[in-house]
C-alpha cells in the first residue's frame, strides 16, 4: 500500500480522486491548498503526490519546488489544465516527474500511478558509454559532461539521454523509450517524452553556447521516435 498526497482545491475532483485511489488500495491524504499540503509533507513521508497547479493560495509550480526539497524521494505528478508545452516544461523543471492534463481519465491516472510506484525496482547494470564528440555520459556516476563541464539534468532527462547515447546513430522508437525510461506498462499520452527531449535540447544548447563544444544532435524521427546523431569529426 502506497501513501499518496492529493493536492486539489476542487471539491468534486478531490472527492473522486480520494475515493478512487482508496478503492485501489492506497492510503490517501487530501489537501485543498498549497500551504496545507506543504505542512503535511513536512510531517509525513509520501510515496507519490498528485498536485493540481491551479491552487487558491500558492502557484502549483512553487508548491512543486518546495515539495521536491521536502520530499526528494516522492514521485510528483502534476494535474494541470495548462496545456502549452512551456507550462509543462516549467512544471517539470520545478521537480515534477510527470503530468496529466485535466480532465483526468481515471483509467490513465491509475495506470500512471502504478507505473511510477514500480519505478523503484531493480535496474540493469549500467554500461559506460564512449565519448560522443565533446559529450560524455557516465551511467555509473550518473553524470554528463560537455567539454569537461558538467551538464546538470533531472533524473528522467539523464535516463533519456543515457538511453539514446547507448545506441548512437540508431533510431529508437517512442514505445521503446517510454518502456525503458519510464515504464514498460506505460499507459496514455507519451507527450512527456517530447517535453523531456525539448528540455534536454535546451540545456545542451545552453552549455554548448558557452563552450563551443561539438556534441550529438537529438534528431526527431516523425512517426517513430528519436536518434542521437554522432557529430562529424573535427
Amino acid at each position: 500500500m502506497a501513501v499518496l498526497l492529493v493536492v486539489e482545491d476542487d471539491r468534486t475532483i478531490g472527492e473522486v480522486l480520494d475515493s478512487s485511489l482508496r478503492a485501489h488500495g492506497h492510503e490517501v491524504v487530501w489537501e485543498r491548498s498549497g500551504l496545507h499540503a506543504l505542512r503535511r509533507a513536512a510531517a509525513l513521508e509520501f510515496d507519490l503526490v498528485l498536485l493540481d497547479l491551479g491552487l487558491p493560495d500558492l502557484d502549483g509550480v512553487e508548491v512543486c519546488r518546495r515539495l521536491r526539497i521536502e520530499q526528494p524521494g516522492a514521485v510528483v505528478v502534476m494535474l494541470t489544465a495548462r496545456t502549452t508545452e512551456m507550462d509543462v516544461v516549467v512544471g517539470l523543471e520545478a521537480g515534477a516527474d510527470d503530468y496529466l492534463t485535466k480532465p483526468v481519465r481515471l483509467t490513465e491516472l491509475h495506470a500512471r500511478v502504478r507505473a511510477h510506484l514500480r519505478r523503484g525496482g531493480p535496474k540493469p547494470a549500467a554500461t559506460p558509454t564512449r565519448p560522443l564528440g565533446d559529450l560524455l555520459v557516465d551511467p555509473v556516476s550518473r553524470r554528463v559532461t560537455i567539454a569537461g563541464r558538467e551538464l546538470r539534468l533531472r533524473a528522467k532527462e539523464f535516463d533519456l539521454l543515457a538511453r539514446l547515447a547507448a545506441e548512437p546513430d540508431v533510431a529508437v522508437g517512442r514505445e521503446t523509450l517510454m518502456a525503458e525510461v519510464w515504464d514498460e506498462h506505460w499507459y496514455g499520452s507519451t507527450k512527456t517524452l517530447d517535453v523531456h527531449v525539448a528540455a534536454l535540447r535546451r540545456k545542451i544548447a545552453e552549455l554548448v553556447g558557452t563552450t563551443g563544444a561539438v556534441v550529438p544532435r537529438i534528431v526527431t524521427l516523425r512517426g517513430h521516435g528519436y536518434r542521437l546523431e554522432i557529430p562529424a569529426p573535427r
